[in-house]
């Protein structure tokens, strides 16, 4: 007699044909109790390099590709996964990643500002270091600017690199930025770099900036096995060639933080950022927003209510000044 299917007992396992044939494919899927864990430190085509017991002394290098189960998540540097497979790291292994654990972080960008798909480019990163040249090739910034603005999304903390301090003076540009209250570090070829390496000292930090900036020079001199390509700029266009192509996650000597190196930019479309996400970061500007503007205020507008917050002594002139420039730079899309 046919099986009712009221007599199915609630621990039977329910099946459901896959895609390409008639072979049962079930719901339940591993939990991969087993799986080791690691950090992704480059992505290359499919491949991801990642570092099993990273920062101690049994870390290992493994190839992984991603497991099907994980869909369409993406898997990026920084990420922090969970591993299976051939995980003896040689030349020929190739591990799974099955799991990528929750992000503290995501530093995204859009192609442009009115794509509305964001990309992650580095997760769980905790510092965006904005690295700029004071000449050859000379600031921008409009991209600093919308840099600033992807940190402040991201909840992360920036830094202004300057770099090339013997080619020109860092002051106007330090008093541009004096009203953020951005910390900064100068730099010029050749010269020491411990101040920047107290910044660097026991985070996890991105460098981000366009080519020709001094970027890599940067990376080699503080991670001196790292060996990254170094670029320089058109005499005619005025901008750097692309020399890093993917980003690339290398741990600073004595195991005293992480520094994240990017391909140069020209452009960082911030489409998926709003507003409330920029503003968040001024506390003193915040509480004028929340208690004197509008639901759909924009804090650009005639009427908005930030200019009686400042002009009763709530906050500065400055500071309204440089977060309007930031919402400002969030809504340009044209090339930096």
């Amino acid at each position: 007699m046919a099986r009712r299917t009221s007599d199915y007992d609630e621990d039977d396992v329910r099946v459901r044909p896959g895609r390409r044939g008639s072979r049962p494919r079930t719901r339940i899927r591993p939990a991969h109790e087993d799986a080791v864990a690691a950090l992704v430190t480059a992505v290359d085509r499919g491949r991801y390099r990642c570092l099993v017991d990273a920062g101690t002394d049994g870390e290992r290098p493994v190839t992984a590709m991603r497991a099907r189960e994980l869909g369409r998540k993406s898997v990026v540097v920084g990420d922090k996964v969970a591993l299976v497979g051939d995980l003896g790291g040689g030349p020929d292994a190739l591990a799974r990643i099955v799991r990528i654990e929750p992000r503290t972080s995501a530093l995204r960008r859009t192609a442009d500002d009115t794509d509305p798909f964001e990309r992650v480019i580095v997760a769980n990163a905790d510092q965006l270091v904005v690295v700029t040249a004071l000449a050859d090739p000379e600031p921008r910034p409009r991209l600093i600017d919308r840099t600033l603005v992807a940190a402040y999304d991201a909840g992360m903390e920036p830094l202004l690199a300057l770099t090339k301090a013997d080619l020109a003076g860092p002051d106007a540009l330090v008093a541009e930025y004096a009203p953020l209250g951005v910390p900064f570090v100068v730099t010029e070829r050749g010269g020491d770099l411990a101040e920047l390496r107290g910044h660097l000292s026991g985070r996890v930090s991105v460098l981000v900036g366009h080519s020709g900036v001094g970027k890599s020079t940067l990376v080699n001199a503080l991670v001196p096995d790292a060996e990254r390509a170094v670029s320089h700029v058109n005499a005619v266009t005025g901008r750097g060639r692309h020399t890093s192509s993917s980003a690339l996650a290398l741990e600073l000597p004595d195991r005293d933080g992480w520094i994240i190196d990017t391909p140069g930019v020209r452009s960082f479309g911030l489409a998926h950022v709003t507003p409330e996400n920029v503003i968040g970061a001024f506390e003193d500007l915040a509480e004028g927003s929340a208690e004197r503007c509008p639901p759909q205020c924009d804090h650009l507008q005639d009427d908005c209510g930030l200019d009686g917050w400042v002009a009763d002594g709530h906050a500065t002139e400055a500071r309204l000044h440089s977060l309007r420039r930031l919402l400002q730079a969030r809504e340009g899309g044209d090339d930096l």
